[in-house]
């Protein structure tokens, strides 16, 4: 069946995150390098993000400093997102093949800014805090089947988790294709539930040129 659409991920997918977390680690006092050592270990141990803060600085309240942060005008870690560089290209080949693009991430109200340049007039654009549903449930991809009222398998959804992302997607009949980017994609890449991407990439060109493809 050819594909009719794709729906990206945010974070680690179309967005580096990485300026955002340096952000982090000059905040809480310590090294960029030991930040994203912590970060690291979070993900391997399936924890939730704020576990690599905590660990770098025990007892650390995240509300605390979301406000303290706020207070000293330093933007929040979503909107220190920056756009991998092979994204629009991407974006322009699918269009241009016909296929509808989409954005559906776990992010706070008010991410989809971070997208600014990347969408465009027609693509579905949701985050988790605007659905008040978030990945791994299954109402979370229900509900982009609903939106773009095609058929599951017609519909891609392209993610750098194994957890979030591949494994809910292929449950609910899509085609999955997985980033191997980030430190989400490059620890989950190991994890046998891998196997369950239908295309492993490493970047968005070669994600853009299977979904193209697919189908023909």
């Amino acid at each position: 069946m050819r594909l009719r659409a794709a729906v990206f991920d945010f974070g680690e997918t179309l967005l580096s995150e990485e300026r955002a977390w340096g952000v982090w680690a000059d905040w809480i006092g310590v090294t960029r390098q030991e930040l994203f050592a912590a970060l690291g270990a979070t993900v391997e141990g399936r924890y939730p993000h704020r576990h690599a803060l905590e660990l770098c600085r025990p007892g650390f309240d995240l509300s605390r400093a979301f406000a303290e942060r706020a207070a000293a005008g330093i933007p929040r870690h979503e909107a220190l997102y920056d756009v991998y560089p092979d994204a629009s290209d991407a974006l322009a080949r699918l269009r241009g093949a016909g296929v509808q693009v989409g954005f559906a991430g776990n992010q706070p109200a008010g991410a989809e800014t971070a997208l600014a340049g990347l969408v465009a007039d027609g693509d579905l654009v949701a985050t988790s805090a605007d659905w008040g549903v978030a990945k791994p449930d299954p109402a979370f991809f229900t509900r982009i089947v609903a939106e773009l009222d095609l058929a599951p398998r017609e519909i891609a959804y392209v993610g750098d988790r194994v957890d979030n992302d591949i494994v809910p997607a292929a449950e609910a009949g899509m085609v999955t294709i997985f980033v191997r980017r980030g430190p989400w994609g490059e620890v989950h890449a190991h994890w046998p539930n891998a196997a369950r991407a239908d295309v492993q990439v490493d970047d968005l060109a070669a994600a853009a040129n299977a979904l193209v493809s697919w189908g023909s």
